[in-house]
């Protein structure tokens, strides 16, 4: 199911590209945008151009995000790269703003379905992710950020009228991506479980994230248990509970936002 959402996702990014931000040389965020570009200015394919791109940077998303991860997001890579392919370069309008502002808020819309099924568009939302674990920016502020370097670079190629588009469409893909996904909400997770060293030795492992553990029982069977307290992301909330189900179908997770953190919020 998790893989399905990612292809929608990854179509929905390649229609916003071919129909609204290619037809007038206007970037998307990340590598898929240098991608953009290059296909713009050489005669490669930009959908070979973002599979090729993108290769070093799943590698790294690998060893630091998990195989999970990596897994979907060589999904998403894969299948974007195929639909930008097969979709044609034909504009829906002929009006630059509306291109703009429709294919930044589109693009938006694909990028952050994926995030929010546990994968990644590939390119810089790997780097954004392993920075916002370790931060309180949002994926969306950090993509913003970043994709500063592609607005000049659309500046210097075309022209800076086109940057500013390029701009505005970038600015509200990471808005639309903070809507669909707010990674940057703290949420503190109690899992109760009678499983808790093997939970632990893989959570340790895969979300960097600091667990305290105390002892408790059933109240009803009285049974010996493990109470596991750990604050994550929204966005690794989905993960934490597929390892709790991995060793425990019967643990108890309870989950609320936190409102602040003081102290130190990764074990990295």
């Amino acid at each position: 199911m998790k893989n399905l959402v990612v292809v929608v996702g990854s179509l929905i990014i390649a229609f916003a590209f071919n129909c609204f931000l290619v037809p007038f040389g206007i970037l998307s965020s990340g590598i898929s945008g240098i991608a953009i570009l290059l296909g713009l200015i050489t005669p490669f394919n930009t959908g070979l151009l973002n599979l090729v791109l993108n290769l070093p940077l799943i590698i790294l998303g690998y060893y630091k995000l998990g195989k999970t991860i990596t897994i979907n997001t060589m999904v998403c890579v894969v299948s974007l790269s195929a639909f930008l392919y097969v979709i044609p370069v034909a504009a829906v309008t002929d009006n630059i703003l509306l291109s703009t502002v429709f294919g930044g808020g589109i693009g938006g819309i694909g990028v952050g379905l994926i995030l929010k099924h546990s994968g990644t568009s590939g390119g810089l939302d790997i780097i954004a992710i392993i920075v916002s674990r370790t931060s309180s920016f949002s994926i969306g502020l950090l993509l913003t950020g970043m994709n500063g370097a592609i607005v000049l670079l659309s500046g210097f190629v075309f022209d800076w009228e086109i940057a500013l588009y390029t701009l505005l469409s970038i600015y509200i893909t990471g808005k639309m991506i903070d809507t669909i996904f707010t990674d940057h909400v703290k949420l503190t997770m109690q899992i109760v479980t009678t499983k808790g060293d093997l939970i632990r030795n893989e959570l340790l492992e895969s979300i960097y994230r600091g667990i305290t553990i105390t002892e408790g029982y059933g109240g009803y069977t009285q049974e010996k248990k493990d109470i596991l307290m750990m604050v994550v992301t929204r966005y690794e909330t989905l993960h934490v509970k597929n390892i709790v189900r991995k060793h425990d179908e019967d643990a108890f997770i309870n989950i609320y936002e936190t409102v602040e953190v003081d102290g130190k919020f990764s074990v990295n």
